[in-house]
């Protein structure tokens, strides 16, 4: 059994309402400098990521490689977590300068997502699964990608922990495919229906790989594209050059699996970390658990957070995910400030640390943190009704 984690000692001291007073400040501050550098920044991180994709598909052809499959997977990397991530949230749609394709309403909408984002995950269910579901949601049991809960399975199965070590890299590498195209699917699918006042179509996620839309919208049209159609237009080149590019494009789907896991599955895991038995019920209780359920890798500089796909502010995108990707990196020192002024655990590791610890949870060598002084924070009535507000 993994040691019971120390109590939130830093709640007994902390002034809630002052910590969101000082966050509010903070953030509307953020709101006001939004200007053209923040689409000029944008611009750059989409010629950086283009230019990955274009020189990982001009040297893709000549043999299978490390170098074409690193710059393909950087590409479609900074497609999912820099761009759609981000424009989707809604980030740029105040941003003086910034395209109009790249507004949340427009972006990836009907034909535009063969464009903007062509990706196994459909834009919608995206939106529903992540923005709506996880963000407000983030570690309670509600939340679709509570990864301690998700990996129930493992954590208590009957084998050896080196047979559980050997399983995680084989769903890491593949962890798009079979955990998040069909979760955001079953997700969308789940919660359209009952807008609808209509019972969810599925009870499991595994139900959702036997329906035909996931396959129409989602499996085939990647797979043909990536895997079958771009390596055909290689054939003037003859039959090495297409087995070549399909080799890489595999390859760097691998890549992307395992590279987007390292800076995904870990922002919210690890034995330094909360999750929550209760819903978030204002806005400073909202901003606590955002800080308290993730954790910051290296931060600064433009090569070193477009290398993490720009998810090594996660703490700060949390609290506030309708600021652009330039507007996170400014305000994290701020950020962290506040955290310090307050004695609120501002949590922040190498990748390669996240990693590790988020390995130990999946295992069952470590156990998320919870507290009951994080679940019965006092509620402002005024404020409950704007809670998700950001």
């Amino acid at each position: 059994m993994p040691p019971h984690p120390p109590p939130a000692a830093f709640m007994d001291s902390l002034d809630l309402e002052a910590f969101r007073r000082d966050l509010d400040e903070l953030r509307d501050r953020a709101k006001r400098s939004l200007g053209p550098r923040h689409a000029a920044h944008l611009a750059k991180m989409e010629r950086w990521g283009r230019l990955c994709s274009g020189l990982g598909y001009a040297t893709a052809w000549i043999a299978p490689n490390p170098l074409s499959v690193a710059l393909l997977s950087q590409g479609r990397l900074v497609r999912w977590t820099m761009i759609a991530h981000h424009v989707s949230h809604r980030g740029y749609d105040r941003v003086e300068g910034a395209p109009d394709t790249r507004r949340s309403k427009r972006f990836a909408a009907g034909r535009r997502r063969w464009v903007d984002w062509f990706d196994w995950i459909r834009p919608e269910a995206w939106n529903t699964e992540h923005n709506l579901l996880h963000h407000f949601r983030l570690g309670e049991e509600a939340d679709p990608d509570l990864v301690e809960r998700n990996l129930d399975f493992l954590r208590d199965a009957d084998l050896p922990r080196w047979a559980k070590l050997a399983l995680v890299p084989l769903l890491a590498a593949s962890w798009k495919l079979v955990y998040y195209a069909p979760n955001a699917h079953f997700e969308h699918e789940n919660v359209a229906a009952r807008r609808r006042g209509e019972a969810p179509p599925f009870a499991e996620v595994v139900d959702t790989v036997r329906d035909p839309e996931i396959w129409k919208e989602s499996f085939l049209p990647y797979g043909l594209g990536n895997f079958v159609l771009v390596p055909s237009l290689f054939a003037p080149l003859g039959p090495w050059a297409v087995f070549s590019v399909a080799a890489n494009s595999v390859l760097a789907e691998v890549a992307t699996n395992l590279h987007g896991f390292a800076v995904i599955v870990t922002n919210h895991t690890g034995d330094d970390l909360y999750r929550f038995d209760t819903p978030t019920r204002n806005r400073a209780d909202f901003y606590l658990r955002q800080i308290v359920g993730s954790t910051n890798f290296r931060t600064g500089g433009d090569l070193n957070d477009f290398l993490h796909g720009f998810l090594n502010y996660q703490i700060e995108h949390h609290l506030f995910p309708d600021l652009p990707m330039k507007a996170l990196q400014e305000i994290q020192p701020e950020v962290k400030r506040v955290c310090e002024k307050h004695g609120v655990p501002y949590v922040q590791q190498s990748v390669w640390a996240r990693v590790k610890k988020t390995v130990a949870v999946m295992i069952g060598d470590a156990d998320m943190r919870r507290d009951a002084r994080l679940e019965t924070a006092p509620v402002d009535r005024r404020r409950a009704a704007a809670a998700p507000a950001a």
